[in-house]
Parts: C-alpha cells; sequence; structure tokens
C-alpha cells in the first residue's frame, strides 16, 4: 500500500464519511496517518465523583441532570448552575458571569468537565469548569488499561473513535510502504526516532514521553523541509537577472520634499537597503515588516518612483479591493504634478490618474483600454488586487512588484505576472513583500528563509497614542459612554465582533449586534455594517460613507484589520477579544489613533480564564507588535498568530517555532544539503516532498 493512495480506495466509506474527511483535508493514507491528535486523554487519571477531594484538578464524565439561571442577591451577577452526577454521586458546578451556559446545556446532557474542586457552605463545587458534550461515556469503555488515548480533530461524520480506530488499524498493516524523508544522518545527529515509530508513537503512545518524542521528530522535519525549499528557492533566484534600476538622487531630493512629513531614522535605513537591492542585476527579495502606520506605503511609493525614473512599470498588489483603492488614491495624491500614469484594476473597478479632462482627479475608464496603457508601458504604476495576475494583464517592462500582506510570491509568479518565459537571458522582476503581521524571528526564518528581512521599528511623528482599556465580563457601560462622547465631538467609532452571523449567543455577530446597538444603544446616531460576505460595490459604498462621515458607527467583523485609514475614527470595541490573536488585536488597535485626537481601543471579554486576562494585559502594556507576537507564540502557538493556514504550517510544526535552536538546526543541515546539491537531484524523496511544500505555500499557483 502507497501514501499516495487515495483513502477511499482503502477504506470503505459512506458518502457523510467521504464528505467528512474530505473537510478535514483527508484524501490519501499519508494524509490519514498525518492527521495528528491535538491532544491525548490520560484515562488513567479520570475519577469519580465519590473519590474527588477538595483542591484536586480532576476530569469526570458524567450527566447534567438539573440546571438554572439566578442572580446573586448584591451584584446581581448572573450565575448558571447545574447539578452533575455519575453513577457514584453529584457536584455542584457553577459559571459566573456566562448565562448562556444554562441556554447551552439541557437537563440529561453527556459532558466531560475539567477544574479543580472546591469546598463550601453547599458542599463540593466546580467553579467555571471547562466542559465539553459527549455522545457517550467513556470511563464504561474499559479504557482505563489503555493509557493514552489521541483526540483528533472531528467534524460530521467523522469522530475521533472513528479515526483512532482505522489510523491503528493501517499502522498495523504489513502492506505499508515507508520509506523516510529525513537522512539517517540527520536522525544519528538529533537522536530522533525513524518515521514508522514515530507514526506509531504519536497515535498509540504508550507514555508521555514517547508522544511528546514523536512530535518532535515530526515538527524537526517539517521545519527542515520548509527551511530546504526556502533555500532552494533562494539559489535559484540568484542565478536569475533583474533590472538595474539606478536612483537619480536630485529627482528624488525633489520627490520627497511632497510628503507632508519627514522620513524617519528606521525609514531612511530601509530605503537604502531597498535602493541597493534594485540597484544590482540580482533580483531584489525583501519582506517589509513594519507596525500599522509606520510608514510602508510611502516606502513603497518612493521605490515605485525610482523604478518610473528608469523608464520601468510597478505592479502593487493588495489583498482587498478597499486597501487597493485607499492604495490608488494615496499614490495618485503623491504623484499629483508628475505626469506619471498611474492605474487601479479590481474585479469590480478601473481607473487611472490623472484624469485628461481634470488632471488633480482620477477618472474611471474601460478595463479594455486600461489593459492596452499596461501593454503599451504608458501606465507606470498598476494597482491592483489578484486581478493583476488574470492573463489579460500584460506590461511593457515590468521592473518591480510590490506586494502587501501577501507573503508568498515566488520566482514562477514574478515570471507569470512579468509574462517572462523561465530563461536566464530574461530578467526578472524585483520584489518587495511589505506586512503589518508581527512575524516572530524563528518563524520568520523558517517561512521566509528566501527573503531578506527589514523592519520598520519607529513611528512617524504626530501619531497620538492610542490608550487600550480591557473590560472583563458583560459590563460595557463605560465603552459605550465613550463612544457616545466621541461621537458628540464629532469623531467616529468602529465595534468589532468575531461572527457575520452567529445562532450561538455566547458570540456576538455583525448582523445582531449591529441591530442591537440601534435599538437599544444609539437610536441617534447612524450605523453601517462591513464584512466578507458585502460585494466588492456594497462595501466600497460603505467605506466611502464612514469616509465621509455619513456613517458614525461602523460594526464589522475583523476584516478592517489589514490597512483600512480613517483619521477621524478614535474609538473601537472589540467584542469577543479572547476569540482573537495578540497581533490581530494589535492591527486592529492601528486602524485608529491615526489623526491628531486621543484614541481608546477597548477588549471585552466575557472569559474568566487567567490566560485571557494575561493576554489582554499583555496587549495593553505591548510596545511592539513585534513584541507581542513573540508573547503569543510561547504562550498560545504560532497557530493562534493569524491562523496557520497563513503560513502553511500544521500545529505539530507551529509548536516547534517556541524552539530557536531546532529551527537553526533545521536550518543549517538545509543550508548543508543544498551547498552540495543545489538541485536535489540525489535526494529525489526530499525533492519530491518540497515540491508539494512550495505547492502549498504559494497562493497564486
Amino acid at each position: 500500500m502507497e501514501l499516495t493512495e487515495r483513502v477511499e480506495n482503502v477504506l470503505e466509506l459512506s458518502l457523510t464519511q467521504k464528505n467528512g474527511l474530505e473537510k478535514l483535508h483527508v484524501n490519501t493514507v499519508r494524509d490519514l496517518l498525518w492527521h495528528f491528535p491535538a491532544r491525548y486523554e490520560d484515562f488513567s487519571r479520570f475519577k469519580t465523583i465519590s473519590n474527588v477531594t477538595p483542591k484536586e484538578h480532576i476530569t469526570v464524565e458524567g450527566k447534567i441532570t438539573h440546571i438554572d439561571l439566578r442572580k446573586t442577591w448584591k451584584s446581581k451577577v448572573a450565575i448558571a448552575e447545574g447539578t452533575f452526577a455519575d453513577a457514584t454521586g453529584t457536584l455542584k458546578l457553577i459559571w459566573f458571569h456566562q448565562p448562556y451556559i444554562a441556554r447551552f446545556l439541557k437537563d440529561g446532557d453527556l459532558i466531560r468537565i475539567r477544574g479543580e474542586i472546591q469546598s463550601g457552605k453547599r458542599g463540593l463545587y466546580i467553579a467555571n469548569p471547562f466542559f465539553e458534550k459527549i455522545d457517550r461515556l467513556s470511563i464504561s469503555l474499559n479504557i482505563k488499561e489503555r493509557g493514552l488515548i489521541p483526540v483528533y480533530p472531528e467534524t460530521r461524520g467523522i469522530s475521533s473513535r472513528w479515526l483512532h480506530f482505522h489510523i491503528t488499524k493501517l499502522l498495523q498493516s504489513a502492506s505499508l510502504n515507508f520509506k523516510d524523508i529525513l537522512p539517517k544522518a540527520i536522525l544519528t545527529t538529533y537522536h530522533l526516532p525513524s518515521l514508522i515509530h514515530s507514526l506509531r508513537a504519536i497515535h498509540t503512545p504508550r507514555n508521555e514521553r514517547e508522544a511528546e518524542g514523536a512530535r518532535k521528530r515530526f515538527a524537526f522535519e517539517e521545519i527542515f523541509l520548509l527551511q530546504l525549499s526556502r533555500i532552494k528557492e533562494r539559489k535559484l533566484l540568484e542565478k536569475k537577472k533583474s533590472f538595474i534600476l539606478k536612483t537619480d538622487e536630485e529627482a528624488l531630493k525633489e520627490f520627497l520634499e511632497k510628503p507632508p512629513f519627514t522620513l524617519t531614522a528606521s525609514q531612511r535605513i530601509v530605503l537604502e537597503d531597498l535602493k541597493n537591492d534594485i540597484a544590482t542585476p540580482t533580483p531584489m527579495a525583501r519582506l517589509l515588516e513594519g507596525d500599522v502606520g509606520s510608514g510602508k506605503t510611502i516606502l513603497a511609493a518612493i521605490i515605485s518612483f525610482i523604478a518610473v525614473k528608469n523608464d520601468a512599470q510597478v505592479a502593487y498588489m493588495a489583498p482587498t479591493e478597499i486597501l487597493a483603492s485607499q492604495h490608488f488614491n494615496a499614490f495618485s495624491e503623491l504623484f499629483k504634478g508628475l505626469r506619471i500614469k498611474i492605474g487601479l484594476i479590481t474585479s469590480s473597478d478601473t481607473r487611472v490618474f490623472p484624469s485628461k479632462a481634470f488632471p488633480k482627479t482620477s477618472a474611471h475608464v474601460s478595463r479594455t483600454q486600461l489593459l492596452r496603457w499596461a501593454k503599451s508601458g504608458e501606465i507606470k504604476i498598476l494597482i491592483g488586487t489578484h486581478a493583476l495576475i488574470e492573463k489579460k494583464v500584460q506590461f511593457n517592462n515590468l521592473a518591480l512588484i510590490v506586494v502587501d500582506e501577501q507573503h508568498r510570491f515566488g520566482v514562477q509568479q514574478r515570471a507569470r505576472l512579468a509574462r517572462t518565459k523561465m530563461q536566464t537571458e530574461n530578467p526578472l522582476p524585483h520584489f518587495l513583500s511589505m506586512t503589518a503581521t508581527p512575524i516572530p524571528r524563528t518563524l520568520a526564518l523558517t517561512v521566509y528563509g528566501d527573503l531578506d528581512l527589514s523592519v520598520l521599528d519607529e513611528m512617524p511623528p504626530g501619531r497620538s497614542p492610542t490608550e487600550t482599556m480591557i473590560l472583563m465580563g458583560r459590563t460595557r457601560k463605560k465603552a459605550w459612554d465613550t463612544m457616545r462622547e466621541e461621537i458628540n465631538k464629532g469623531h467616529q467609532a468602529f465595534v468589532i465582533c468575531p461572527r457575520i452571523e452567529h445562532d450561538d449567543d455566547r458570540i456576538k455577530s455583525v448582523k445582531k449586534e449591529a441591530e442591537r446597538l440601534k435599538k437599544e444603544i444609539f437610536p441617534d446616531f447612524t450605523i453601517g455594517v462591513l464584512h466578507g460576505k458585502l460585494t466588492p460595490k456594497e462595501k466600497e459604498t460603505t467605506m466611502e460613507k464612514y469616509k465621509k462621515g455619513e456613517i458614525q458607527i461602523l460594526v464589522s467583523t475583523s476584516v478592517i484589520e489589514v490597512g483600512i485609514d480613517i483619521p477621524n475614527a478614535t474609538v473601537m470595541v472589540v467584542e469577543g477579544a479572547e476569540r482573537f490573536g495578540l497581533a490581530q488585536l494589535h492591527q486592529m488597535r492601528g486602524r485608529i489613533g491615526r489623526g491628531k485626537h486621543k484614541s481608546i481601543f477597548f477588549v471585552i471579554s466575557d472569559s474568566q480564564g487567567e490566560k485571557t486576562k494575561d493576554r489582554l494585559h499583555a496587549l495593553r502594556n505591548a510596545r511592539s507588535g513585534f513584541e507581542l507576537a513573540e508573547y503569543d507564540l510561547q504562550l498560545r502557538g504560532a497557530g493562534e498568530l493569524t491562523g496557520s493556514s497563513q503560513w502553511g504550517i500544521s500545529d505539530v510544526g507551529m509548536e516547534a517555532l517556541k524552539n530557536i535552536k531546532m529551527v537553526e538546526a533545521a536550518r543549517k543541515e538545509a543550508r548543508n544539503i543544498i551547498e552540495k546539491d543545489p538541485e536535489l537531484s540525489q535526494s529525489p524523496l526530499l525533492k519530491g516532498e518540497i515540491e508539494i511544500i512550495n505547492k502549498k505555500l504559494l497562493h497564486f499557483e
């Protein structure tokens, strides 16, 4: 049996199970075997109610026999109180500030709880226990003697037990054809177990140490392969030719007098890096990191100006239509009076600046006309979304690609955008990727090992500091009072919700919250909504109204975290703050405080957990997004930074990023292999693996 065998050819699957596996991205035998447990249940630690003692941390399974909602007499705090029973006794469960639990749990529900036993006047109880609904009681299955039981990510039709049964069965099969990807020398040097041993240990461990050893091996393997793919990509890039773009210092000096602010020391250092990169025949490959508002866009404009002065073209790609339009407007302002034609292309809009009739403004043009100007070279800077990489978009002399918040854009993608065949004599455009997403050093080393890194660690003068206020529990009066006060001064506000719409009362949704605010809190203010399900035209209309001040409160999902610039917005309220990564919250915070007025950022969480409190206090006290990113990595895991899918790394691989020694060791081994065998012709297994990785990493296939 090959690892590439389709899973439906090996297992008998119902349609529901097949659909469930597809949702879990399990298509082959390999996918199934690499679907690792999220955690393990140690059934030797399971307790029955009759043998628990105060101050003991326990896990118990049983059922809810009664649950209701009440309020404390003095402070009127909402309490969900339940009676929980197993075959040996009963126990009180109490949840403070979480009234939804009384609606979520019903009499007779089977649940598993974890928490600390406490003793009170009415006997033993657990305050704010973690709980999860279960289909049946594990204790009755006589699985204690099996020790650690893996708990897998599951979905409808595919339970954790189903996965464990079939994965175990596959691992017992004598027909499995395993070839270890990692060279024997690496396994020996770092004391890593073999592939087959690791698979058995991660799915059916005898103890925690064995499971941890297997996770370490798979973590090292993933980080090593990523490093290998990035270093190989860099070597390929270094063989290519690019455009030599010289800087006309006099023209640049004149251009720099246009913006209403001077460059910071940090911006000047990065600008020198960029100028040096594009002045050589080797294609630039640079990632520019900078906090929200640190001045990345002005650097992109300067480097674009230098390219245009060399009679070359620039492609500037933004992640959303709103942001593409915003960059187009910013560039139009910066390049006003310079007779440099700038174009905008998105799925719903095509514009050009300057307009023939009104040279100080832009004009809508037909898509055909815009494409003609891009192909002839008349348009010097073309700004757009993914529409830029459509086959119909052709350039005459594309020398620079700037990509905002889209970090993966490799050699093949540059060639495709430039409509250049992958031959040595055809120059590749220079490439600058920019991000406001704070990236921990280990992640940057791993995923962006093919890019040089520049960091803007200084904010331009004139920005007012933003105060961060934490509200725990159900009270929001302070936030609403502040919003009312600021709006009455003529300012605007954001309210951020975790969901667009949601049936679960625990999670605030944009639609319901906008309706509630309009009806109950702010009937006298204009409220708008913004989320991913709106059409591009609806989003643009909403943002235009907000920019003009026609909308006073914008209720939105986290879509606003990227790039939106409203200097008049001075208040932001984030509901369900525990559901966002710290880097996300920090970027949201950067959407306010962009003008001269003091701004206030409210983070609201109904969670009473200590981890949530610690995270939010770290957000309040942090000096930069990079500091927060490192903190989030250690506390929650890198998968929580902005979602592991953005980086193309599994949860196991993300855990390795907490270990700088492992990352550096993997990088060292990858470099050694590429130095000896740049094309990996002597290592076909490794070559095949990194081809798979590159397909996952590159978003523009």
